[in-house]
């Protein structure tokens, strides 16, 4: 590998990541809009894309419905980790006169797609990079995940007009995804599909993965505003109950429904602000992320740590409690119409 492409892999490294490859227009040829790093910076010649890793540790008290906010608070912290590192690369190859450009880590979308930012449409795919350039796999899911951290990570890019030398994708057959399916078992929204699969190809290589519906499932489950699973045992951190519609067609009026009783209900500890939302969204699921271990055993566990973990309710302080399904209909139950209506269908 030429003497740059060594000293910006080495940056992120230093910096935090636990994982870094390159990768170039040509590996990415063929690949989606997602994967057009020109769209980020005119004359792209490359980009680096790396992993933080979370804590493991905080894990298995998030998924028992013990610890919210140590987990969140990690979560924020690796994501701004990863914007920063991206613009310290940047910075560094453009005071050495290479035009570069950071990319956030997340929630940074398109404007210029039909419905806008709505379209939640990323204007590069960290995804696609990390697994091109073999940061690690594309488990079931489409999360990727890494032999040591599992799908426990945060991804970050930079992009810049150096012609750095690409790095190899992972052999197939040296990812620890099984198609257990404990992803999709974790996901209360039914984000995935369980039957279809989509496959790219980038720079002749191909890639698949689950395919996922309506991404309005995942920020209506993700975003708090619900998150009782459709069986009634078991639930996200949200105390939101709101119905999950069948039909990827019907989530619009649903969502704005919850959106406004999500934005009556009493604040609760932590959150932090985004640009959808007038006050501070709370990290309440990322269960099919955090599941996935490489351990199978591990993921087992964990998947029986989520679903025996009880359902939240709020009390009007804010604070989140998990509770038996049993005590949760009777606490809904002892509310009054108008603060229900905050958490279900009245």
């Amino acid at each position: 590998m030429d003497k740059l492409s060594q000293t910006a892999i080495d940056f992120v490294m230093s910096e935090g990541a636990c994982r870094a490859g390159i990768a170039t227009l040509k590996t990415l040829a063929g690949g989606p809009p997602s994967t057009d790093l020109c769209y980020v910076l005119p004359d792209a010649k490359s980009a680096v894309v790396f992993a933080i890793a979370l804590d493991q540790d905080l894990i298995p008290p998030y998924l028992r419905k013990k610890d919210r906010v140590s987990l969140e608070r990690n979560t924020f912290h690796a994501t701004s980790l990863a914007s920063g590192i991206s613009m310290a690369l940047a910075t560094f190859l453009e005071m050495k006169g290479i035009p570069s450009a950071p990319v956030a880590a997340n929630v940074h979308y398109r404007s210029d797609t039909p419905n806008g930012v709505l379209d939640l449409y990323p204007n590069i795919s960290h995804r696609y990079l990390a697994v091109r350039s073999g940061v690690g796999h594309f488990g079931l899911s489409g999360n990727v995940i890494t032999a040591r951290e599992g799908a426990a990570v945060i991804l970050g890019a930079m992009v810049t007009t150096a012609e750095l030398e690409p790095t190899d994708p992972l052999p197939a057959n040296a990812s620890y995804c099984d198609g257990c399916g404990l992803c999709m078992a974790s996901c209360v929204s039914g984000f995935f599909d369980v039957r279809e699969k989509v496959s790219v190809t980038l720079g002749g290589v191909e890639l698949s993965y689950s395919k996922r519906r309506d991404y309005n499932r995942c920020g209506y489950i993700c975003g708090g505003f619900a998150g009782l699973h459709p069986a009634g045992k078991w639930s996200t951190w949200s105390p939101g109950r709101f119905p999950i519609p069948e039909n990827d067609g019907d989530f619009l009026p649903v969502i704005s429904k919850a959106m406004a009783a999500d934005s009556q209900r009493p604040e609760s500890e932590g959150g932090n602000y985004n640009f959808f939302m007038e006050r501070k969204v709370r990290m309440t699921c990322g269960n099919c992320q955090l599941v996935c271990s490489p351990d199978k055993e591990e993921r087992k566990r964990r998947h029986e740590m989520l679903t025996e973990s009880g359902v939240v309710v709020q009390h009007p302080d804010g604070s989140l409690e998990a509770v038996s399904p049993e005590a949760a209909v009777e606490r809904l139950s002892s509310m009054s119409p108008e603060r229900k209506a905050l958490y279900e269908e009245v």
